[in-house]
Protein backbone atom coordinates (compact mmCIF):
# COMPACT_ATOMS: atom_id res chain seq x y z
CA UNK A 1 0.00 0.00 0.00
CA UNK A 2 1.23 3.48 -0.88
CA UNK A 3 0.13 6.88 0.37
CA UNK A 4 0.94 10.22 -1.27
CA UNK A 5 1.21 13.49 0.66
CA UNK A 6 0.86 16.87 -1.04
CA UNK A 7 3.98 18.84 -0.16
CA UNK A 8 5.02 21.76 -2.33
CA UNK A 9 8.21 22.20 -0.27
CA UNK A 10 8.90 18.49 0.47
CA UNK A 11 8.88 19.38 4.20
CA UNK A 12 5.28 20.07 5.22
CA UNK A 13 1.78 18.94 4.24
CA UNK A 14 0.34 21.58 1.93
CA UNK A 15 -3.18 22.30 0.71
CA UNK A 16 -4.65 23.05 -2.73
CA UNK A 17 -4.28 19.40 -3.75
CA UNK A 18 -5.69 20.01 -7.22
CA UNK A 19 -2.83 22.39 -7.98
CA UNK A 20 -0.15 20.35 -6.20
CA UNK A 21 2.82 19.25 -8.27
CA UNK A 22 4.98 17.83 -5.52
CA UNK A 23 4.14 14.69 -3.62
CA UNK A 24 5.92 12.58 -1.03
CA UNK A 25 5.16 8.89 -1.57
CA UNK A 26 5.17 6.57 1.45
CA UNK A 27 5.24 2.80 1.50
CA UNK A 28 2.86 1.82 4.30
CA UNK A 29 2.97 -1.95 3.88
CA UNK A 30 4.25 -1.97 7.47
CA UNK A 31 1.79 0.48 9.13
CA UNK A 32 3.98 0.74 12.24
CA UNK A 33 6.82 2.26 10.25
CA UNK A 34 5.78 4.01 7.04
CA UNK A 35 8.75 5.11 4.99
CA UNK A 36 9.22 7.65 2.24
CA UNK A 37 10.09 5.86 -0.99
CA UNK A 38 9.68 8.50 -3.69
CA UNK A 39 9.26 12.20 -4.41
CA UNK A 40 7.25 13.41 -7.36
CA UNK A 41 8.09 16.86 -8.74
CA UNK A 42 5.73 17.24 -11.67
CA UNK A 43 5.47 19.96 -14.34
CA UNK A 44 2.52 22.37 -14.07
CA UNK A 45 0.53 20.55 -16.76
CA UNK A 46 0.55 17.44 -14.55
CA UNK A 47 -1.27 19.13 -11.67
CA UNK A 48 -4.79 17.73 -11.52
CA UNK A 49 -6.15 21.23 -12.05
CA UNK A 50 -4.58 21.10 -15.55
CA UNK A 51 -4.29 17.36 -16.29
CA UNK A 52 -6.73 15.81 -18.77
CA UNK A 53 -4.87 12.65 -19.71
CA UNK A 54 -5.50 9.04 -18.78
CA UNK A 55 -2.33 7.82 -17.01
CA UNK A 56 -0.94 9.98 -14.20
CA UNK A 57 2.19 9.44 -12.08
CA UNK A 58 0.05 9.44 -8.89
CA UNK A 59 -1.97 6.47 -10.12
CA UNK A 60 -1.35 3.42 -7.99
CA UNK A 61 -1.42 5.13 -4.61
CA UNK A 62 -4.23 4.15 -2.27
CA UNK A 63 -4.69 7.55 -0.65
CA UNK A 64 -3.62 11.18 -0.86
CA UNK A 65 -3.16 13.02 2.41
CA UNK A 66 -3.45 16.79 1.99
CA UNK A 67 -4.07 19.99 3.87
CA UNK A 68 -7.09 20.73 1.69
CA UNK A 69 -8.90 19.80 -1.50
CA UNK A 70 -12.02 20.84 -3.35
CA UNK A 71 -14.98 18.62 -4.12
CA UNK A 72 -13.91 18.23 -7.75
CA UNK A 73 -10.50 16.92 -6.77
CA UNK A 74 -12.02 14.47 -4.31
CA UNK A 75 -14.42 13.23 -7.01
CA UNK A 76 -11.67 12.87 -9.62
CA UNK A 77 -9.47 10.91 -7.22
CA UNK A 78 -12.45 8.71 -6.31
CA UNK A 79 -12.80 7.85 -10.00
CA UNK A 80 -9.14 6.76 -9.91
CA UNK A 81 -9.72 4.63 -6.80
CA UNK A 82 -7.74 7.02 -4.58
CA UNK A 83 -9.04 8.11 -1.18
CA UNK A 84 -8.48 11.79 -0.31
CA UNK A 85 -7.78 12.54 3.35
CA UNK A 86 -7.68 16.14 4.54
CA UNK A 87 -5.71 16.80 7.69
CA UNK A 88 -4.48 19.65 9.85
CA UNK A 89 -1.09 18.04 10.56
CA UNK A 90 1.97 19.82 9.12
CA UNK A 91 4.47 16.96 9.38
CA UNK A 92 4.06 14.55 6.42
CA UNK A 93 5.21 11.41 8.24
CA UNK A 94 3.00 12.16 11.23
CA UNK A 95 0.06 12.85 8.89
CA UNK A 96 0.54 9.41 7.30
CA UNK A 97 0.80 7.75 10.72
CA UNK A 98 -2.37 9.57 11.86
CA UNK A 99 -4.20 8.41 8.72
CA UNK A 100 -3.14 4.82 9.28
CA UNK A 101 -4.15 5.01 12.93
CA UNK A 102 -7.52 6.60 12.18
CA UNK A 103 -6.65 9.72 14.20
CA UNK A 104 -6.44 12.40 11.51
CA UNK A 105 -6.06 15.90 12.95
CA UNK A 106 -8.91 18.06 11.57
CA UNK A 107 -8.19 20.94 9.22
CA UNK A 108 -8.62 24.25 11.09
CA UNK A 109 -11.68 26.25 9.95
CA UNK A 110 -10.85 28.45 6.98
CA UNK A 111 -7.72 26.46 6.04
CA UNK A 112 -9.25 24.13 3.46
CA UNK A 113 -9.04 24.35 -0.31
CA UNK A 114 -12.80 24.34 -0.88
CA UNK A 115 -13.36 28.02 -0.13
CA UNK A 116 -14.19 28.93 -3.72
CA UNK A 117 -13.43 25.91 -5.90
CA UNK A 118 -16.58 24.01 -6.79
CA UNK A 119 -16.28 21.32 -9.42
CA UNK A 120 -13.16 20.14 -11.12
CA UNK A 121 -12.93 22.79 -13.86
CA UNK A 122 -13.19 20.34 -16.73
CA UNK A 123 -13.29 22.01 -20.12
Amino acid sequence: MRVAVTSQNFRTVTAHAGKARRFLIYDVSNPCSPREVERLDLPMEMSFHEFRGVQHPIDGVDAIVTGGAGEGFVARMGQRGIEVVMCGEDDPLQAVKDYLGGTVKPVPPGDHDDHHHRGDHQH
